[in-house]
């Protein structure tokens, strides 16, 4: 039973001691025949039960009780004329009947009876009948009733956690909501009881592993027995980096030996965790224990260098470089190798090559070069900063990366630099940045027209397929149509030409109503394509932006005759240029609407005037010019003003 493999699990289960001790007291002669040795072995098992089981609420009773019972039997071997040893014997019983009977435990009463009863079997006069405390010592009797106050309020938790109709989910959480209980009430053994109950029920449950172990890290810290739960936490889920870095500092805590130490990070290697991280979170965690007892445990005298720290770290590079390239996991490395490099290390020159060599798996990243660079600055190395700026300007990074090393350039030379170093860096840095600006500008207006020709696509696609619809149906004629053509024919009018009827019975976009919702429904084609010919259309300018079509048909609501209404939107915003179009049933309308010219609308002061299709379409080759101009106009100016506030940073 001594062996490292049993010792460790034998504090999981009630019914394990149980058994063993049972078996000891049958096999074993020595503890059978109630010998001195055999009497101070069975006690010494007896009592680490007790530690490990004696506070569940469900069956630490049997461990007790057998306890008792091996007591009794010692005390039935012992001679009767030897009073002194036998009132020794029946006081220890005594005690261990006290102590069982502060416990909350599931048969308490029952206990207290039995008590009762043995103590009117050794010549004290109790009411064996009766659960009262009246006669026993105070106290034990207060002990006992605090035992049946924590009982009670037990009572409901152990109730869920034993129930065997009750899904393993819904079991875990009960377990875990008991354990949040006990931990309320502060009593680091009766929580590590509870614990180790859970775990016999659920031994691979990662996440009840990982809240054991935080909370022995917290609560009992260096407590040295606690390696063999650490060890089992480690056998039982192997996968799980957490318990592995939980494990490790829990040993630096205890002060224990490199040796100790560096088998569980080997341990720790040698399985295969689900996430990348969890490799980084234990070379770190090894680093960090390693620096540490450098410089601060040398008392130790473990004959610890710092060549054990640069192993460690080159192996981390090695094992995880392939996965990490590019990463903010492989920066932290190597920003805390070379910082360590220097500073215990004492080794500028190898910091630098830790630098170099991330740089080459991971030059791409800005952030490699700045930490590079903030390590040459923050040592006072001036020259080696601004050689790595000289390098890194002109590379291409994510995002605005290329951008921001130019401008961090510029404020690096601002600050160290001489003026001729100043004007150096201004004349290398704004070319370049002029051409990635150039870039970008080249790369959105691709995506604008990328954007336009997609949507262009799709009006045509959806303009095709309106049109095939259509044609599809069968043509149908408005109420004024057909009587416009009931009246044709009340006058005679020719119907002999096929032809003629067909195209007679067209509905053109002259007959059909203005009204933006007929528009919708009965137009197949788009409004975007279709053609207005604004024969009876006021064009409204200055409009407030925020204005909408109910908006404009309230305004001219005193004029009325509005057969449709069409605010003009931007291309690319989807909003209002504060421009509109106006319909009206005819001249007189339209009259009435032109001459609220000039009134305010919504905080503006509209402009209202007849609309002329013929000076639009005039003018449309020239507008398209001018924009043109603008366009160009304002890249010219954009670089100047790009190059002047390089200049003046």
């Amino acid at each position: 039973h001594g062996t490292y493999g049993v010792e460790i699990y034998w504090i999981l289960s009630v019914s394990l001691w149980y058994d063993y001790l049972n078996f000891i007291q049958k096999y074993d002669s020595s503890v059978r025949e109630c010998s001195p040795t055999g009497i101070s072995k069975a006690r010494d098992l007896f009592e680490r039960a007790l530690i490990a089981c004696g506070l569940h609420v469900a069956e630490g009773s049997k461990l007790w009780e057998a306890y008792k019972s091996y007591e009794e039997a010692v005390l039935n071997s012992m001679d009767t004329m030897d009073f002194e040893s036998r009132e020794k014997q029946v006081q220890r019983i005594r005690n261990i009947f006290h102590r069982h009977l502060s416990i909350p435990h599931r048969d308490l009463m029952s206990t207290l009876l039995t008590y009762k009863a043995w103590e009117a079997e050794h010549g004290n006069t109790l009411d064996v009948s009766s659960s009262s405390t009246e006669g026993i010592s105070a106290n034990v009797a207060s002990a006992y009733q605090k035992a049946i106050e924590m009982l009670s309020m037990r009572a409901d938790f152990e109730e869920k956690i034993v129930k065997n109709d009750m899904a393993d989910t819904e079991r875990l959480q009960s377990f875990m909501a008991y354990l949040k209980f006990e931990q309320s009430c502060g009593d680091p053994a009766r929580v590590k009881s509870l614990y180790e109950r859970a775990i016999t029920e659920f031994p691979i449950s990662s996440d009840l592993w990982i809240d054991y172990t935080h909370y022995l890290n917290k609560t009992l810290k260096a407590d040295k027995t606690l390696r063999d739960i650490f060890n089992r936490a480690t056998r039982n889920c192997p996968w799980v980096g957490e318990l592995w870095v939980q494990f490790m500092l829990y040993l630096e805590r205890c002060r224990c030996s490199e040796k100790e130490l560096s088998d569980v990070f080997e341990r720790s290697l040698l399985c295969t965790f689900s996430t990348i991280d969890e490799y980084v979170d234990i070379f770190l965690t090894r680093v960090d224990g390693l620096r540490r007892r450098i410089l601060f445990a040398k008392e130790l005298d473990d004959g610890l260098d710092y060549a054990l720290i640069r192993d460690t770290f080159q192996r981390a590079c090695d094992y995880l470089s392939p996965q990490l390239k590019n990463t903010y996991s492989l920066l932290q490395i190597h920003r805390y190798w070379a910082r360590l490099e220097s500073s215990i290390g004492n080794d500028i020159t190898a910091a630098r090559g830790v630098w170099e060599s991330l740089l080459k798996n991971s030059g791409s990243m800005l952030e490699a070069w700045q930490g590079y660079i903030s390590m040459e600055t923050e040592m006072g190395h001036i020259n080696e900063a601004r050689s790595l700026y000289k390098r890194c300007y002109s590379k291409r990074f994510s995002g605005t990366g290329s951008e921001d090393i130019c401008n961090l350039w510029i404020r690096f030379e601002r600050e160290f630099g001489t003026l001729e170093d100043f004007d150096h860096a201004s004349q290398k840095v704004a070319p370049r940045v002029q051409e990635l600006q150039l870039f970008r500008l080249q790369q959105e207006s691709k995506n604008i027209a990328s954007s336009a020709d997609h949507k262009e696509d799709s009006v045509k696609k959806s303009t095709r397929e309106k049109r095939k619809s259509a044609s599809d149906a069968p043509n149908e004629q408005s109420p004024a149509k057909r009587q416009k053509n009931a009246i044709g024919h009340q006058k005679d009018k020719p119907q002999s030409s096929v032809k003629a009827n067909k195209v007679e019975n067209i509905v053109t976009p002259k007959d059909m109503p203005h009204g933006q919702d007929d528009l919708k429904t009965k137009d197949p084609t788009p409004e975007r394509s279709k053609q207005y010919r604004d024969q009876c259309t006021a064009f409204v300018s200055n409009l407030n932006l925020k204005a909408n079509s109910e908006d404009l048909r309230s305004f001219f609501s005193d004029v009325g005759g509005v057969e449709a209404i069409r605010i003009l939107m931007d291309k690319f915003t989807k909003k209002s240029r504060g421009l509109a179009y106006v319909d009206f049933s005819d001249d007189a309308h339209l009259e009435a609407a032109v001459a609220k010219n000039k009134q305010m609308f919504l905080g503006k002061k509209l402009s209202i005037a007849r609309s002329d299709p013929k000076s639009k379409r005039k003018g449309s080759a020239g507008h398209k010019a001018s924009i043109e101009q603008g366009v160009g106009i304002y890249s010219s100016s954009l670089s100047l003003s790009l190059s002047l506030s390089l200049s003046l940073m």
